[in-house]
């Protein structure tokens, strides 16, 4: 199915649903950093060295 077969109502119920879905997902994110506040600050720490592993200079 494609999106050019889908409804306006549909279109709209998709988005409804999918806002909804990213603002579990924030919420979720959040609840873990603030639960394992040193697991997290360890992926942060972690993150950011990937990312200076592989900046292009």
């Amino acid at each position: 199915m494609e999106d050019t077969d889908l409804t306006p109502e549909e279109i709209r119920d998709r988005l409804r649903r999918r806002a909804a879905f990213l603002r579990d997902l924030a919420e979720a994110r959040e609840l873990r950093r603030r639960v394992a506040p040193r697991r997290s600050k360890r992926a942060r720490i972690h993150a950011t060295l990937r990312r200076r592993t592989y900046r292009a200079e």
